[in-house]
C-alpha cells in the first residue's frame, strides 16, 4: 500500500487538470458520452471528475480516508490507461483521451 506521500506525489503530477478545466470539461457531450454508466446515466469516470474537483479544492492536510483511497484510484486508473498508449491516429478526439479528462488527465496537454 502507498503512503499518502506516494499518492500526493504520483496525485500532483497526474493529475494536470485545473479545477476550472475540469469543471468545463465535464460539461461537454464528449465528457458524458464516455465509460461505463453502470445503468444509472452518468458514468464511473464523470463522477470521478466530480470529486476531484471536490479534492483538489481542499489543502492536502484536511483530506480524509476516502479522499486519500480516491486520489489512489485516479492515480492507477491514470497509470493504466496511459500504458495503453491510445489510439495511433486521432488521439485528440478519442474515447481514451476523453475518458482520461474525466479521470483529470489530459494526455496531450503536456504536448502542446
Amino acid at each position: 500500500m502507498k503512503s499518502h506521500d506516494e499518492i500526493w506525489s504520483e496525485w500532483q503530477d497526474l493529475v494536470n487538470m485545473t479545477p476550472a478545466e475540469l469543471r468545463k470539461w465535464l460539461d461537454t457531450d464528449e465528457s458524458q458520452a464516455v465509460g461505463d454508466t453502470h445503468g444509472d446515466g452518468e458514468s464511473t469516470g464523470h463522477k470521478s471528475g466530480r470529486r476531484i474537483i471536490e479534492i483538489k479544492g481542499r489543502k492536502k492536510a484536511d483530506l480524509d480516508d476516502d479522499d486519500w483511497a480516491h486520489m489512489a484510484k485516479v492515480v492507477g486508473y491514470i497509470k493504466r490507461h496511459m500504458a495503453q498508449g491510445g489510439p495511433r491516429e486521432d488521439k485528440e478526439n478519442s474515447d481514451w483521451r476523453f475518458s482520461l479528462m474525466n479521470w483529470g488527465h489530459d494526455p496531450l496537454k503536456q504536448e502542446r
